[in-house]
């Protein structure tokens, strides 16, 4: 997701190969987390009323700031294991399951770390990236009990590995790769698409947030562009997943401690396969007392008449699984028709987010995240704050002033990678660019022309 809201941040998996500890500016005294705390409760005061602060994209000074770029910070790879093995189960609700340990691990940055806010993206900045993994979750195979209800029988397969999924191995490792751009500026929006060609799956979306300032916390939500991330699996007649973003709550800032809680539904669907899950983050419990609870229900429903939005809603006959736990730490499934043997689907606790294999520094394009922020991050890292931020407020005018001479000339800007800014709708499309530079990200290329205008 994007923008103006708090974001979270856990232990750095890349490091700037630049220094400037030979500036001769000195270093600030950084503040303590309460301090900034404070310092950001004051400034968004002045947002209250406001229905959606994202999309103003106020400026922060720079002591406030993670030294991070958005878009190399917001990706769903924190654990690529768990994406390269959807789509091993041959069986559709193993599939199903897969696809919601993928889900469960996706922002495992948000388990580890502490909220943060990186930098604003700018129009036409871009990041990419890859991760190998030698190692794939574990396969997810379903027992056929005879005693399961006739709605769920007729997802009962064979629990051998599809051949069309080649085995992951130290020796035989797979490569994921990753492109994202900041496709429009007024709504803030970014586009993403991950390829993993060796397991033929993919997986698209627009990142936008929505957030509101309540007065004591920031309530974030999807933006109007974005709805959630498609996933498609080439080697099971390309099934398409489409999982939903839930609602979240930036709190605590009035106690100096600020905490992510989550309290609301997201949907994973398959309209092939016919499966639905519905997903429950739990409200807080009495006295404020946070749970971190999920539960949910996996069932069969009908594309054409999708209308079951709570768990409550799904008749018994229909559901195949229910999943329970805590989305901090442990998630399980159980298995109709008794749901009497817990299943543990995922363990959060031991895992750290997986690092990123970057371009070097001298092939990185002037519009390329870690490049275009790489002075305010050197300044931010010399804890230099006055000058970071002397040096974010440049990018800014510079961004506004290109804005100007575009509305001067009558030129609508185009992204680069994908082909429209917020079309089509949910589900971005890369241009021949774009699909190039996930090639060579494949193959090990990192070279790429350097545009003939950037819109920063």
């Amino acid at each position: 997701m994007e923008d103006s809201s708090a974001a979270s941040t856990a232990p750095s998996t890349t490091t700037s190969e630049s220094s400037i500890a030979n500036k001769k500016d000195a270093q600030e005294k950084p503040p303590d987390d309460t301090s900034k705390i404070r310092m950001f409760l004051g400034i968004l005061r002045k947002f209250i009323g406001v229905a959606d602060i994202a999309a103003i994209r106020f400026s922060l000074p720079a002591q406030l700031l993670e030294p991070t770029p958005n878009l190399e910070y917001w990706n769903y790879l924190d654990q690529p294991n768990t994406f390269i093995a959807m789509g091993d189960s041959d069986d559709e609700l193993g599939r199903m399951l897969e696809v919601l340990r993928f889900w469960y691990t996706k922002d495992l940055k948000y388990v580890k770390g502490k909220p943060c806010k990186p930098y604003n993206s700018t129009l036409g900045e871009f990041f990419r990236c890859k991760w190998t993994a030698d190692q794939a979750a574990p396969t997810i195979s379903i027992p056929n009990p005879s005693t399961a209800p006739s709605s769920s029988r007729s997802s009962i397969k064979s629990d051998i590995r599809s051949p069309a999924s080649p085995q992951v191995s130290p020796s035989n490792p797979v490569t994921i790769s990753y492109l994202t751009e900041q496709t429009s500026h007024h709504p803030p929006v970014s586009a993403f698409f991950v390829d993993c060609p060796e397991k033929g799956i993919t997986a698209r979306g627009f990142d936008q947030l929505s957030a509101k300032f309540t007065g004591t916390g920031i309530k974030v939500t999807p933006g109007e562009h974005n709805l959630g991330i498609f996933i498609n699996l080439e080697h099971r007649d390309n099934e398409q997943y489409q999982l939903t973003h839930p609602a979240a709550h930036l709190g605590g800032l009035l106690r100096g401690s600020l905490s992510v809680t989550v309290g609301d539904h997201c949907y994973i669907t398959c309209a092939k396969t016919r499966i639905k899950t519905i997903l429950q983050y739990v409200e807080e419990g009495w006295l404020g007392k946070t749970q971190n609870k999920i539960e949910g229900v996996i069932f069969r429903y009908d594309p054409e008449n999708d209308n079951k939005t709570r768990i409550r809603d799904v008749p018994e006959k229909d559901i195949l699984a229910r999943t329970f736990g805590s989305w901090r730490e442990k998630q399980y499934y159980s298995l109709a028709p008794k749901f009497d043997t817990p299943i543990l689907l995922m363990d959060l606790v031991p895992l750290t987010v997986a690092p990123k294999i970057l371009p070097p520094v001298e092939v990185q394009l002037p519009n390329e995240s870690l490049r275009f922020w790489a002075g305010v991050t050197e300044a931010i890292t010399a804890r230099q704050f006055s000058r970071a931020t002397t040096l974010k407020q440049e990018i800014e005018e510079r961004q506004r002033e290109k804005t100007r001479q575009r509305e001067q000339a009558g030129w609508e800007w185009q992204p680069r990678f994908f082909t429209g800014a917020v079309t089509p709708l949910g589900r971005p499309e890369l241009t021949d660019e774009g699909k190039e530079v996930l090639k060579n990200l494949y193959e090990g290329k990192w070279d790429l022309k350097e545009s003939e205008y950037t819109a920063s």
